[in-house]
């Protein structure tokens, strides 16, 4: 694993195969990786240099800290290919996982000018807004503020956006969901958002925003997520 004649820092290269033994499944969620001092002694090198290495690793949402207890393997990140177009709920069922909401607002306002343009509608029209944070077995996945124009979903209460909105604007109204647009950013997580994703303040996070559109071409809603950075990924396939 370590080369001292590799032009490679050698904290890089403790870095990289601790990733790779994660990746390989030699290394599994939950499980406890050897202590700064073993891994030290087992590579003949310093223990600064081990624990820049794992703290990267930290940082990038492979291994977690339990204080009093040691350095764990951190649970898998969710991988979701940016093509296709799913709900979370429909999501996370195709992963084997349980989906799972906490509303924290569900309220009518009125579209200010951004909005309004975004959702094709008059300013000041009635549009649904929505917060809810979305788990995955019970974890918090994401945060997620959602608009909707009242007039094109009607009917919207507070225990359908528990679940899923999409399968009640499809099933129920019988609308068919065509498109999207997604707008994907690098953030860290403000003190509110770190509280409610269970994260520290100043944690990576994703910053996206997608616009759907009905078949017909016509807005369907504006929605802001924030997801954990440590749980969450986002991969594209491209063709040349």
């Amino acid at each position: 694993m370590i080369n001292k004649h590799s032009p490679l820092p050698i904290y890089y290269q403790l870095e990289q195969g601790i990733k790779e033994m994660i990746e390989k499944q030699q290394l599994k969620p939950g499980e406890m990786i050897p202590s700064e001092r073993e891994l030290a002694e087992t590579y003949d090198i310093s223990r600064m240099t081990v624990r820049q290495a794992i703290n990267n690793l930290v940082n990038d949402g492979y291994l977690v800290r339990k204080r009093g207890k040691g350095t764990f393997v951190a649970a898998k990140k969710i991988e979701q290919p940016l093509k296709g177009l799913t709900s979370f709920s429909e999501d996370m069922r195709a992963r084997g996982m349980d989906p799972g909401t906490n509303v924290l607002d569900f309220h009518i306002i009125p579209a200010d000018q951004s909005l309004a343009q975004q959702l094709d509608i008059r300013e000041g029209s009635d549009i649904y807004e929505i917060r809810r944070i979305r788990l995955a077995d019970q974890l918090p996945m994401a945060l997620e503020t959602s608009y909707l124009p009242c007039a094109l979903v009607p009917g919207l209460t507070r225990g359908i956006v528990s679940g899923s909105v999409y399968e009640f604007i499809e099933n129920k109204l019988g609308l068919t969901i065509r498109s999207a647009v997604q707008v994907l950013e690098a953030s860290v997580a403000r003190k509110v958002e770190a509280n409610l994703l269970q994260v520290k303040e100043g944690a990576p996070v994703l910053s996206i925003q997608r616009n759907s559109y009905l078949e017909n071409g016509r807005p369907l809603e504006v929605v802001r997520s924030i997801y954990r950075g440590d749980r969450y990924k986002f991969t594209i396939e491209m063709e040349r």
